[in-house]
């Protein structure tokens, strides 16, 4: 399975999973030279990720055979002013050369259900977590634009079992190395703990093989 190639695929992502996209490519497995990014934290801005996400994915197009669209479904896109219009219609819309990754959020792409649950257990008790990716570190400011103190109070101490960052790049321990001071001022701002937790990324490469192996297979 590992010997699938992406070299015909182009891959358009929420810029959130950039880090983990580009570790990826520098370690070999992602042999496409096409990358493409949207903004990070478009999940607050369901008009302008639809925008953005399009706009890739066409010029995506352009550049490779087929498309593999790492996005979430469920949570990454919640149109409020059109309840019906969905991911999976938004990229079903775009044709057969264009496939989406089989995954509800980020932090679902790197653990799925059962192994957040299992650290969930291990780490925080069993208590509630809010789940994080190293981009929601690395892009903290765009992917809570428009929140301030009052927003964070409202929705981060709910989680009693505190932030917990999915890391399959070594992202955390650097960061805390390196800044520490910021480390501590948005666990301040969260009202919560906020700990790293090494993960692997078999399954994010995985998933992106399933996919991959879909889009050859529509042989279109």
């Amino acid at each position: 399975m590992t010997e699938m190639s992406f070299a015909n695929i182009a891959v358009v992502s929420c810029g959130t999973l950039s880090l983990e996209l580009h570790y990826l490519k520098d370690a070999g497995f992602l042999d496409t030279d096409h990358l493409l990014f949207t903004t990070p934290g478009l999940h607050e801005d369901p008009r302008e990720l639809e925008r953005q996400l399009i706009q890739r994915i066409n010029k995506a197009k352009e550049k490779a055979d087929k498309v593999l669209v790492v996005y979430g479904g469920k949570f990454c896109y919640v149109n409020a002013h059109e309840p019906t219009r969905t991911m999976k219609k938004i990229i079903e819309e775009q044709g057969p050369r264009v496939a989406r990754i089989e995954a509800t959020h980020c932090a679902d792409m790197l653990a799925g259900d059962a192994k957040r649950e299992k650290i969930a257990q291990e780490v925080a008790g069993g208590q509630k977590v809010w789940w994080m990716t190293p981009g929601w570190i690395k892009f903290r400011h765009q992917v809570f634009k428009g929140w301030d103190k009052g927003l964070a109070n409202e929705n981060f101490p709910r989680h009693t079992g505190g932030a917990i960052v999915l890391d399959g790049i070594g992202y955390v321990d650097q960061y805390m190395a390196e800044t520490p001071e910021d480390f501590l001022e948005y666990s301040d701002w969260m009202g919560i703990p906020i700990q790293g937790c090494p993960v692997t990324l078999d399954r994010f490469k995985s998933l992106l093989l399933d996919q991959a192996y879909k889009l050859g297979s529509k042989g279109v």
